[in-house]
């Protein structure tokens, strides 16, 4: 059974950085052919893709608003997913959400704007960002 733990989240103020983490037990991200990602909910907004990738290849995707900013990336050893985001702005303010795909997913369904092709999602980490 897939299971997705965040971590990371806080309160920053604007131009602060933020590393999330993503603990993932019932999948090998080093040898899974699936998608991972982050994704945020600001309250009263719909749920937005923020950094997605193939686990089984380099293909990433990332929302415009965040190109730049954030980085998406995984370490193997410890089975983790990391979001690190920089140059934090106010509307980054959400909550954010680890998700992973079923397993066999091509790589072309791992696009950060297909939440529906994620079946599997954490609890979310907060992220507050003041000005």
């Amino acid at each position: 059974q897939v299971q997705l733990v965040e971590s990371g989240g806080g309160s920053v103020q604007a131009g602060g950085s933020l590393r999330l983490s993503c603990a993932a037990t019932g999948v090998t991200l080093s040898s899974s052919s699936r998608c991972m990602g982050w994704f945020r909910q600001a309250p009263g907004k719909e749920r937005e893709g923020v950094a997605t990738l193939y686990l089984g290849g380099v293909y990433t995707s990332y929302a415009d608003s965040v190109k730049g900013r954030f980085t998406i990336s995984r370490d193997n050893a410890k089975n983790t997913l990391y979001l690190q985001m920089n140059s934090l702005t106010p509307e980054d303010t959400a909550m954010y959400y680890c998700a992973a795909s079923r397993a066999g997913t091509s790589a072309s369904f791992c696009y950060h704007g297909r939440s529906k092709e994620y079946t599997y999602w954490g609890q979310g980490t907060q992220v507050t960002v003041s000005s």
